[in-house]
């Protein structure tokens, strides 16, 4: 099996401040690979190290098989990094960024603007070559980063926080091209803190809170290792539940769980509980029924529901 990025044992601090607390992950060749946790749960930390901006504390980190503190310039050459900030330049036209950075791996400057004209038809952004960065809407800016990142056409693209802003419409589209990249053969490292974009992307993905890995693996396994089929939300403060509930709740065959000041009912027969809610005490229309779905086992794994805080 061909990895792209190996890490063992990884460690980072700054003062007294441990921001990974001896991760380990593999990613391999083609797929999308994604982190997904909280915001200082340690997602960027990872990915600067992987990119060059952060040396390796402790620990091992491999990329395509070299073992390295401190990227060097040959494998930064093999990759392309999305930001979590826009670091465009605002002096420059969308095509003069561009062909900057292409300038920046080498490429003369013809050779730049040809490339930079077909990433913005890429990026559907073609017509706005002339404007001035700061013309464009977020979403813009964002694609025109995305398009940035892929000038040197690289085999290894890094994504930190590749949406977030954007509206659902402009979301969706950096989803479908993210997906034929990922089908041209690219391998795409993702952080995320949406749900829906780490179940639409990634192939594997590893959970993170505080600085280390609580869970790994497809999104499709981590619903189905980590929660039941079903999950009956209830819509009522903790102290309004009748007495003795967790105990009437298990004898149904379920199990009540209280994450982030709400009430999950996590059963396998979703049809059965609801229509047992009533021996619980819980009037139907308080309740919601519902298959569950990434989000309940990143609640149910770190406790959490401030994902974007």
């Amino acid at each position: 099996m061909t990895y792209v990025v190996q890490a063992k044992n990884l460690v980072k601090s700054f003062g007294e401040v441990q921001a990974l607390k001896g991760i380990s992950f593999a990613v391999e060749k083609g797929v999308c690979f994604g982190f997904l946790g909280h915001n200082g749960a340690g997602k960027s930390t990872t990915m600067r190290m992987i990119y060059g901006l952060s040396t390796v504390d402790q620990g091992s980190l491999q990329l395509m098989g070299e073992t390295i503190r401190l990227t060097p310039p040959h494998l930064k050459r093999v990759m392309g990094v999305v930001p979590q900030e826009d670091n465009l330049d605002a002096d420059l036209s969308v095509i003069e960024n561009l062909e900057v950075h292409g300038v920046y791996f080498g490429m003369g400057r013809r050779e730049a603007r040809k490339r930079g004209l077909e990433l913005l038809d890429f990026m559907g952004l073609l017509g706005k070559e002339h404007a001035n960065v700061e013309e464009l809407s977020g979403g813009l800016k964002r694609r025109l980063v995305i398009a940035r990142a892929l000038i040197n056409q690289p085999s290894l693209v890094i994504l930190d926080e590749p949406t977030t802003g954007l509206d659902p419409q402009a979301r969706r589209l950096v989803w479908q091209k993210l997906r034929w990249l990922k089908g041209q053969g690219v391998t795409l490292i993702l952080t995320t803190h949406y749900m829906e974009e780490a179940a639409q992307l990634c192939d594997r993905l590893v959970i993170m809170c505080e600085g280390s890995i609580l869970a790994e693996g497809s999104p499709e396994k981590l619903v189905k290792n980590h929660v039941q089929p079903y999950v009956v939300e209830v819509h009522l403060p903790a102290e309004q539940l009748p007495s003795n509930f967790d105990n009437r709740v298990q004898s149904l065959g379920a199990e009540a769980s209280y994450i982030a000041n709400g009430v999950f009912l996590f059963t396998a027969d979703g049809a059965a509980l609801w229509q047992q809610l009533g021996e619980l005490g819980l009037p139907q229309h308080s309740c919601q029924l519902r298959a569950t779905h990434l989000e309940d086992v990143y609640l149910k794994l770190t406790g959490r529901g401030d994902l974007g805080a």
